[in-house]
């Protein structure tokens, strides 16, 4: 049996982009060089790895073959680390996954940075919620991503594969509409909207915004659960009720509405991090350690290119 990378990269980009089209773009290949890589695994085999329906689906086979697939790529990102280390130059594709509000609040900005300052390093984002980003990265859908409060082991500055970089400590506001009696006011007291109907986005941050109330002697009972930020936002635009989103939601808010300081106050932590239990890609290291001087350079006061939130980074940004 003759089982090469190539033929397993090809593998795991049709399971991940979830058909031949899509990972043959994900790996800048032909359509017809995908499928004959994936053949040529089948055949080394002796069965079918995939279903080859919309989307592709892993057969009983297949589903065998993918995590082991996923160590090996892993481990060969891991001899690439030592072959850059030593020649001090770093490429590659890192495929970041983190959650609709740090994607739409924080990541442009990164993505940007990360282009001008290492233009050979790739980064392709994975877009979930808390769980599935968490999931990604455990098994090795994403190379890294951008955690809400992971445990403090992963917290500290990044050194190697275990820890983590603090990207910026991320905190809580009220999202009013403009015409709102409190608009005007610094910032807002939890209690003080206690007869309005208060509007949810059910997902990592309801735990937090559960605390808030908490800490202020309030029942949580909202009056709307809305899964779509979008919708959400809509909402409050629309007169519905309020909500509370971080600070890094700043960019999302469009001009009829307003984010305040809220209290009690609280805050999360948002961390650059690579998977617990194998060997990281070898640019992650890189790429955090370039986000670090970038937010260093934020909160200095230096100029920050438009669209990148940089009124959230300047004041939050914490370089560990």
């Amino acid at each position: 049996m003759s089982v090469n990378l190539p033929q397993l990269r090809a593998f795991l980009a049709v399971v991940d982009a979830g058909g031949f089209s899509a990972a043959a773009a994900e790996l800048g290949m032909s359509q017809s060089a995908v499928s004959h890589a994936v053949a040529s695994l089948e055949r080394e085999m002796t069965g079918p790895l995939l279903i080859r329906a919309t989307p592709v689906r892993t057969t009983g086979l297949g589903e065998r073959v993918l995590p082991h697939a996923r160590i090996a790529l892993s481990a060969a990102r891991s001899v690439e680390r030592i072959a850059a280390d030593a020649t001090e130059s770093m490429a590659g594709t890192v495929r970041l996954a983190a959650t609709p509000t740090v994607c739409q609040g924080l990541v442009p900005g990164l993505l940007r940075h990360w282009s001008a300052d290492q233009p050979r390093i790739t980064v392709r984002v994975f877009e979930g919620d808390s769980a599935e980003v968490a999931a990604w990265l455990e098994d090795g859908t994403a190379d890294a991503a951008i955690l809400i409060d992971p445990p403090p082991a992963t917290a500290g500055r990044l050194s190697g594969p275990g820890p983590g970089t603090l990207l910026a400590t991320d905190c809580y506001r009220a999202v009013l509409p403009r015409d709102h009696p409190l608009a005007g006011e610094p910032h807002v007291d939890i209690r003080d909207l206690e007869d309005d109907p208060f509007l949810i986005s059910p997902n990592g941050c309801e735990a937090r915004i559960r605390t808030i109330h908490s800490l202020a002697g309030l029942s949580f009972a909202p009056t709307h659960r809305v899964r779509d930020l979008a919708t959400l936002i809509s909402m409050v635009q629309a007169g519905i009720g309020v909500t509370v989103l971080s600070e890094v939601s700043r960019s999302l808010i469009p001009p009829d509405l307003i984010l305040l300081p809220l209290r009690p106050q609280t805050s999360r932590r948002l961390v650059l991090t690579g998977p617990h239990d194998r060997p990281w890609h070898p640019a992650i290291r890189t790429l955090a350690e370039s986000a670090t001087v970038h937010l260093a350079r934020a909160a200095s006061g230096a100029p920050v290119p438009a669209g990148t939130a940089a009124a959230f980074v300047a004041a939050q940004a914490v370089t560990g």
